[in-house]
């Protein structure tokens, strides 16, 4: 008669996964410590902290092929493969986190460490996600600086590359609007946005107005306090603009020679990473209006490089503020707007990420936040006809570009977007030398 415990002699215990799949042999499972529950039921393995850093260091270098690419890494990795939690949560946390601004992507990744080892583990999977894409920016950095990649062969690529760049830029501004305006309202509030950007009025203030006319549009008098708030921030920004002398638009697009404070650009990249509702891709007209517009540090065309080199690094395209701090004060400025800029995406899930799922379903903050997303989308509109008058200076360079913008709408692979800038630069080589 076997016994109730140990089962027939011979075999083994049989146990059950908390998802109900089916059985495995109990003696064939690794010898570790007990996994830690998530609130759902699943079980996340339990993990040494230098095995979180090394696993997302990992991800960080395999990371090309952009944000889509790098979600998906995750994904198939940590969830279909190893389990760490149902697909259900993993939507509902990406649906959180294309709410919140910040790279998704580089969000996940402090949200996978935090169920794996609490908040140190979220800070270590992060640092150990965009490491490796911030050594190399930095890196290229330098080297643009100092060795002076300003050759025949050199400015022929960086050409090419900036005009297949402006194509990402496009491609990334369809997908965007495409989710993001969904309706006459916020296509008009887009609009707007882009005559608003093209005609000098400082982003604050139409991100501001943005919220106040979806706010307003959906509730009525109701939105009232959401249009006091706003309407106070757009006039008090337009004050300070006034009583500073700075009118967006105004400052020459020339490379200052003055090196920019730490703090200084620590506080720029902040802003810059609080602002990138939709993705990386949003963070450019911040961007591109404190290091071109306003702080003129940088021309258009560095400014393209910059996006062109990050670009063809595994790391989300936001690591290119690494360059845009460089340019502006040397290493330290490099490291001061990388953590200025990404500390937000640390910060959310760090501090409160169970608050945050409850508060980004609430529809009192939903609406005027839908409206600073489409008010978002006209700012990406107007930076990219900036850019394109900057980039597409002749017959050449607008065929590159044409080339560049099919083959990233035509050809859905992890590879296109890397290769698509690669090919741009060899382009330029043959066509600019």
């Amino acid at each position: 008669m076997p016994s109730r415990s140990g089962g027939l002699p011979g075999r083994s215990l049989r146990v059950r996964t908390a998802e109900g799949k089916e059985p495995v042999n109990a003696s064939e499972r690794p010898r570790e410590p007990d996994p830690r529950p998530t609130p759902d039921g699943t079980a996340i393995p339990h993990q040494s902290l230098v095995g979180v850093f090394l696993r997302f260091l990992r991800f960080g270098l395999l990371a090309w092929g952009g944000p889509v690419a790098q979600i998906a890494m995750l994904k198939r990795e940590l969830v279909e493969e190893d389990r760490w939690i149902p697909v259900s949560r993993f939507n509902r946390a990406l649906a959180v986190y294309q709410v919140l601004p910040g790279p998704e992507a580089h969000e996940l990744c402090v949200y996978f460490g935090m169920l794996a080892r609490g908040r140190l583990g979220a800070l270590l999977a992060g640092l150990g996600f965009m490491l490796p894409g911030f050594v190399l920016m930095l890196a290229l950095s330098w080297a643009y600086r100092n060795v002076g990649l300003s050759s025949p062969l050199v400015a022929a690529a960086l050409q090419g590359l900036q005009a297949v760049v402006i194509a990402l830029v496009v491609r990334a501004l369809h997908r965007i609007g495409r989710h993001s305006v969904t309706a006459p309202r916020l296509w008009a509030i887009a609009i707007l946005a882009l005559a608003g950007d093209l005609a000098g009025v400082h982003f604050a203030v139409i991100l501001a107005l943005a919220a106040v006319a979806n706010a307003v549009a959906v509730k009525g008098l109701r939105a009232w306090p959401i249009a006091c708030a706003g309407l106070a921030v757009a006039a008090a920004v337009a004050v300070g603009q006034l009583c500073s002398g700075l009118v967006a638009g105004s400052a020459p697009a020339t490379a200052a020679a003055a090196t920019h404070s730490s703090v200084d650009l620590f506080l720029r990249g902040l802003r810059a990473g609080l602002l990138t509702f939709g993705g990386a891709y949003t963070v450019i007209p911040f961007l591109r209006h404190d290091a071109v517009t306003a702080g003129g540090w940088m021309t258009d065309a560095q400014f393209l490089d910059g996006l062109a080199l990050g670009g063809v690094l595994p790391a989300p395209l936001i690591i290119f503020s690494t360059f845009v701090g460089y340019l502006a004060g040397g290493p330290l400025g490099a490291v001061a707007m990388t953590v200025g800029i990404f500390l937000p995406a640390f910060a959310f899930t760090i501090l409160g990420h169970e608050f945050l799922e409850r508060v980004t379903t609430d529809e009192r903050l939903r609406t005027p936040l839908d409206g600073v997303v489409a008010g978002v989308v006209g700012l990406v509109a107007a930076t990219t006809v900036s850019l394109f008058r900057s980039g597409v200076t002749n017959a050449a360079s607008f065929a590159i570009f044409a080339a560049g913008l099919a083959v990233l709408h035509l050809w859905n692979s992890k590879a296109a977007v890397p290769l698509a800038v690669l090919a741009g630069g060899l382009a330029g080589i043959a066509l600019f030398r």
